[in-house]
């Protein structure tokens, strides 16, 4: 069922949102919560978890079971409002709520939140924008084949010192001022000198080791190692039992057989370069893409306020951080070696944040104007992917984001890549060089003179955004207040 929402729109691209959660609503989420903590409780003369709504509210109160039927509901009813609203939150929501509703009354709350500012566009249909050709760069086909030499790379045994690039085989023990290291015993260690993989001055200390040679190396663990060993430091005996070095194919018909499967080193270059030049079209549609987008930015006015741009900022921060985490990075590791804190990296990605938004608020202009409304069988369409690959049925999927609540910004979503594609489709591909000479004969001082369109944008002059190689045309993400 659908809050009731009134919106009022503040200085500085925010908007505050009184929103009115009806009756009904607000009783069905009372019981529903008494019947979860009933099913928690023992009262005398009713089985555990068969204790009636009725008789859990007057044993607890109304307002305990209240806070309770509020705390889990208001994220869904953060989420309609929104919706209902019509706005595409940035930041983090300052949520005030009201005093619990008695019964059969409403309750109201409201959101006051950053949102994504508007934009007045000038011309965005057929821009002339720069488009390199794809190319395989022969450097990267000569470090692809360096890459299949090491692969293919074998280990000879040498009766001589350790030098840089070389492996040492090795037994060591490591102790602190404390004692034996947990943890800190091998035997028959293989390790590579130079590859940046020991402990710092690991390498250094075994370089010019022989075989039978014992060393003493003193070491301090760095700050991206676990708290308890961070900052302190060990000392590791170290015996070298055998030094090796790395023996490199040739290059030639022989090794292209056995790194690939050609016959002959021509061919293996050939898909190289093949594959190569694949990579670099793909490359050349989202810098094409994202050109394009920035082409339209330059002809629109938009006016991002500076909190605006610092909160989006702090998203993105905070994006990157749990990307890291589910990749086993956590968040302090990072910050420790990022060398700062969340506030810092924020105000670093502020370039990135203001042209984000900038892209999101041009795109969610054009997707209006062209009255982009996705239709649910185009909807239907694009879940059929992520339906495939979970064993479910679009129709389900669909069924499911309507009832989380997430079906509208998953319109959005498509409505303003639908945007994207409408923009690019229109666009007059130029020339790379041809641009680039067109921009440097363009100045301010001449559009205004000649009543030209403005400057033609190049992928090499068009700013990056946080995507890296997208056009940001992705809404701000919806904050949840429990989030």
């Amino acid at each position: 069922m659908a809050v009731k929402t009134t919106v009022t729109e503040l200085p500085e691209s925010r908007v505050r949102v009184a929103v009115e959660v009806p009756p009904e609503e607000v009783e069905r989420r009372v019981h529903q919560a008494a019947r979860e903590l009933g099913s928690r409780l023992r009262i005398p003369g009713f089985r555990r978890g068969k204790v009636p709504p009725p008789v859990v509210i007057r044993r607890l109160g109304r307002e305990a079971i209240v806070d309770e039927a509020v705390r889990e509901g208001l994220p869904r009813w953060y989420q309609e409002a929104v919706d209902e609203a019509g706005i595409a939150p940035v930041g983090e929501p300052d949520l005030k709520l009201e005093d619990h509703p008695d019964q059969g009354q409403p309750f109201t709350f409201s959101i006051e939140i950053g949102v994504r500012p508007r934009a007045r566009l000038s011309e965005y249909k057929g821009l002339e924008v720069g488009r390199r050709e794809p190319h395989a760069d022969p450097k990267l086909i000569d470090s692809e084949l360096e890459s299949l030499r090491d692969r293919l790379a074998t280990l000879e045994r040498v009766d001589r010192p350790a030098e840089q690039g070389d492996f040492v085989v090795v037994d060591y023990i490591g102790r602190t001022e404390d004692g034996p290291l947990e943890g800190g015993e091998g035997r028959d260690q293989l390790l590579e000198l130079g590859a940046g993989r020991l402990l710092p001055g690991f390498d250094e200390a075994l370089i010019g080791a022989s075989a039978g040679d014992r060393r003493e190396v003193e070491v301090t663990f760095p700050q991206d190692s676990p708290e308890q060993l961070r900052g302190r430091t060990a000392t590791f005996d170290v015996t070298v039992t055998e030094a090796q070095a790395k023996r490199l194919p040739e290059v030639d018909d022989d090794f292209a057989s056995e790194a690939a499967g050609f016959d002959t080193l021509d061919e293996l270059r050939d898909d190289i370069a093949k594959r190569l030049r694949e990579a670099d079209e793909r490359a050349v549609e989202r810098e094409f893409e994202q050109a394009v987008v920035d082409a339209a930015v330059e002809n629109a006015e938009i006016e991002v306020p500076e909190q605006l741009v610092h909160a989006r900022a702090h998203e993105l921060v905070s994006e990157t951080l749990s990307a890291l985490e589910r990749q086993g990075i956590s968040r302090e590791a990072y910050l420790r070696i990022a060398g700062g804190d969340e506030e810092r990296l924020a105000h670093e990605a502020e370039p990135e944040a203001s042209a984000a938004l900038r892209r999101e608020a041009v795109l969610a202009a054009v997707a209006e104007a062209e009255s982009i409304e996705p239709s649910e069988d185009e909807l239907l369409k694009e879940l059929a992917p992520l339906a495939e690959r979970d064993g479910r049925k679009p129709e389900k999927v669909l069924a499911d984001m309507r009832r989380r609540g997430t079906l509208e910004q998953f319109r959005e979503e498509i409505a303003i890549r639908k945007a994207l594609q409408l923009l690019v489709a229109e666009a007059k591909p130029i020339p790379a060089e041809q641009a680039r000479a067109r921009e440097k004969l363009w100045t301010p001082e001449k559009q205004g003179a000649e009543g030209s369109s403005g400057q033609l944008w190049t992928p090499g002059s068009a700013p990056q955004g946080p995507e890296q190689g997208s056009a940001g045309a992705g809404r701000g993400g919806r904050r949840n207040p429990r989030s």
